[in-house]
């Protein structure tokens, strides 16, 4: 083989193919992790209400890490997410130094129990807020059916001028609700829109006249609902059926 000229020759040039490759990756690794192409400027955009911009300058500085071309996308993202207020963080490079920030915020339309808040799209959050919001009470998992049924049970209610303060969901799926008058509605499992329909027709012309204060109202009968009212029940009878 060492006399075959053809052989040495390919063998020569696969040598130093293989060496200009390696030549280039080298220069290639040295640029991207050199200091000749830092992130000179971090633009932050979207609309804030929450989130602060001293948080987010913060993040910037403290959290953002290596060159245009090392800097981890997905980091950084991650660590604008950690705010509680953003619910989104989308991160995108522009040659040849910029880096584009676009942070999206909850927003919350609930409280969850005693602990952190549910936005719009139904996803638990942990933050601090001084909004009057309705409180949920509900089985693990179910944050988005109970954002629906605030949707679903708000304009029902809005027609008597009432809304929800409080609202309940069992493990067996049965809603209760307290009203923010103080009223507390049975609403039971099945056709409960129905059910709330039925207490907001009377709510006005009947119910809301009546000369004592109404604390409790079960709406499971199919065709009526019982009505109990502390004054009226000491003088007369536990409940009153209508």
């Amino acid at each position: 083989m060492w006399d075959n000229h053809a052989v040495l020759r390919a063998l020569a040039n696969m040598l130093l193919l293989a060496a200009l490759l390696m030549l280039l990756y080298s220069a290639g690794v040295w640029l991207t992790h050199s200091p000749l192409f830092p992130v000179k400027r971090i633009a932050i955009g979207g609309q804030f209400v929450k989130v602060t911009p001293v948080q987010l300058k913060y993040i910037a500085q403290h959290e953002l890490s290596g060159t245009f071309f090392t800097l981890d996308i997905n980091k950084t993202r991650g660590a604008f997410e950690k705010l509680p207020w953003v619910r989104e963080a989308q991160v995108r490079r522009t040659w040849p130094d910029r880096l584009q920030i676009t942070i999206a915020e909850h927003v919350a339309v609930a409280r969850w129990g005693e602990s952190g808040l549910i936005s719009k799209e139904g996803r638990w959050f942990d933050a601090a807020s001084d909004q009057p919001l309705p409180v949920l009470f509900g089985p693990a998992g179910s944050e988005k059916e109970m954002v629906q049924a605030l949707h679903t049970f708000g304009p029902v209610l809005a027609q008597a001028r009432l809304k929800v303060r409080q609202l309940w969901l069992s493990e067996r799926r049965a809603w209760k609700m307290e009203l923010d008058n103080g009223v507390m509605l049975e609403l039971g499992r099945g056709p409960v829109k129905e059910r709330l329909a039925r207490f907001v027709e009377y709510w006005p012309r009947s119910l809301a006249t009546m000369p004592y204060r109404i604390e409790y109202i079960d709406l499971r009968y199919p065709n009526g609902f019982a009505v109990k009212m502390p004054e009226y029940q000491a003088s007369t009878a536990t409940a009153n059926k209508l």
